[in-house]
């Protein structure tokens, strides 16, 4: 029995449901990255980063290769990069929003003394 598209996209949004893993796609954006560059950018114990990069890998998001003693991290495809191009044009469009409907809130105050 197979899954319905949208219960598979739910489980892929689940999955992407975390501050570390979301940073961690943000960062491959621009390339590849030795696990020591994400460390020092996520600031997290690095048991927290192995732990989420082993997610990402497993759904198939993250490649890994071992070059010498360090494993270098970047995204399977160019797509997951557009998804966070993506979301980060629409959280900018809600916030606006949001920026939009305070500043009337503040007008309405003022006004109303």
């Amino acid at each position: 029995m197979s899954v319905p598209l949208y219960q598979a996209k739910a489980e892929f949004f689940r999955m992407l449901g975390h501050p570390v893993r979301i940073r961690v796609l943000e960062l491959l954006q621009d390339g590849p990255k030795p696990v020591r560059d994400l460390l020092a950018a996520i600031e997290v114990e690095p048991s927290a980063l192995s732990q989420q990069l082993a997610v990402l890998r497993r759904s198939g998001i993250l490649t890994s290769t071992r070059e010498g003693s360090t494993v270098v991290y970047a995204l399977a495809g160019g797509d997951v990069a557009d998804l966070m191009k993506a979301a980060r044009l629409i959280l900018t469009e809600m916030l606006a929003g949001r920026s939009e409907l305070l500043a009337e809130l503040r007008e309405d105050g003022v006004t109303a003394r």
